[in-house]
């Protein structure tokens, strides 16, 4: 086996890109990012439309099919919240 500081550096630069961050779309801070917009977008599109159907802008059955995708997107995010605080649970009761 040859240590030599050239070698060193030759074999740290070619495992280099094994330790940096993964970017773009596989990194899971994109995709949860693009969940959260997705899931705003939700609450506020069902926010306008009760606006309007108190306004007597938009007929009833958008109100009831906002609300009831407002309604599902909220309890997915419940659930979602639910299952990571489990699971912070479980972390925390493992033995060190």
């Amino acid at each position: 086996m040859d240590i030599t500081a050239l070698n060193a550096a030759l074999k740290y630069t070619a495992t280099r890109a094994a330790t940096e961050p993964v970017t773009g779309q596989a990194a899971g801070g994109a995709a949860f990012h693009d969940i959260a917009k997705d899931f705003a977008a939700t609450l506020k599109e069902g926010e306008e439309v009760a606006k309007s159907a108190m306004l007597g802008k938009a007929d009833p059955h958008a109100l009831v099919q906002a609300l009831a995708q407002t309604e599902l997107a909220v309890e997915a995010a419940i659930t979602v919240r639910d299952r990571v605080v489990e699971a912070y649970q479980e972390i925390l009761r493992m033995p060190v």
